[in-house]
């Protein structure tokens, strides 16, 4: 079942009545919605409340909290710390696996990255990606040759052809901003899959910054990256003006975790696909395969 991706954006008062999120605004009457129903909520303003109920229902359900600064760009997420029975096996496994594992499992994802990359690029620039392709075929293991580097060189001055020479910075001229927002969204949606599945976020198999408490998403989602790119190159030649991250564009970002992606053969959901990673994931650090399924951009 495709969960629902929630954005608040104004004063809200959230409480939880008969298993549902109830919202009540000013003096209207409550909306409901199952929580059963919800993926990922997004608090963004600062006369938000919710409830100490309701914020356990959610958690229980694998609910995604994110919550946003002043600035209005995501600065937190709340994910739940029992998401699966076999949490113990599960994330002993992925403690105990070797270095040689990790560098395989990593060779795999810069290579599925680079590869999608090298598809985005095709659509944006209508041009051969031959040099990315060969980035992505050489890659070895544990990416010792920093491949990932020398695609991303290649890659961000192209890869919108309206802005030439474009620089991506987390700080930096649009459309950085929707690129950060877009990421935040695929964070959340991949930290939720990987606590649903048993998995520990913060050990990751080639991040390991020790004040990062994401580790393991941000290795997974790499090859769900270009995905955002290729919908924020969308919204550029829609003639959208992208110098402030309005709420029309948010909303339009907020569709990510439904987006079609193409994985194992079929397409599904991208909140789905994820899904499928992060098992195929648990079946690596299990030893029962050796070979992570990600999605391919056509």
């Amino acid at each position: 079942m495709i969960k629902r991706t929630l954005y608040f954006g104004n004063t809200a008062y959230l409480s939880m009545q008969n298993k549902q999120l109830a919202i009540k605004r000013d003096e209207t009457l409550p909306a409901y919605v199952p929580i059963e129903d919800l993926g990922i909520i997004i608090l963004d303003h600062p006369q938000i409340t919710i409830t100490q109920p309701l914020m356990v229902a959610l958690l229980e359900n694998n609910t995604a909290l994110i919550t946003c600064n002043a600035s209005h760009h995501p600065i937190g997420l709340t994910l739940t710390l029992d998401g699966n029975t076999l949490y113990s096996q599960r994330s002993k496994s992925q403690i105990d696996a070797s270095i040689p594992l990790k560098k395989q499992l990593w060779q795999q994802t810069v290579k599925a990255k680079i590869y999608n990359q090298s598809a985005v690029l095709a659509y944006t620039s209508l041009k051969p990606t031959d040099y990315l392709v060969k980035l992505g075929d050489a890659v070895k293991s544990g990416d010792s040759d920093n491949m990932e580097a020398r695609a991303a060189v290649y890659y961000w001055p192209r890869v919108f052809p309206g802005i030439p020479n474009f620089v991506r910075e987390r700080v930096g001229e649009p459309p950085n901003s929707l690129l950060n927002y877009g990421y935040a969204i695929l964070r959340a949606t991949v930290a939720r899959a990987l606590v649903g599945s048993g998995l520990i976020p913060s050990v990751g198999i080639f991040h390991r910054n020790q004040y990062n408490a994401y580790c393991l998403a941000d290795d997974v989602m790499e090859p769900y990256r270009p995905y955002v790119d290729l919908l924020v190159y969308q919204m550029l030649e829609e003639g959208i003006n992208v110098d402030e991250l309005t709420i029309a564009l948010k909303t339009k970002l907020l569709s990510i975790p439904v987006l079609d992606v193409k994985i194992g053969g079929k397409k599904s959901p991208l909140m789905n696909a994820v899904q499928r990673t992060c098992n195929s994931l648990v079946r690596c650090f299990d030893g029962e395969e050796r070979k992570l399924l990600y999605p391919e951009i056509e």
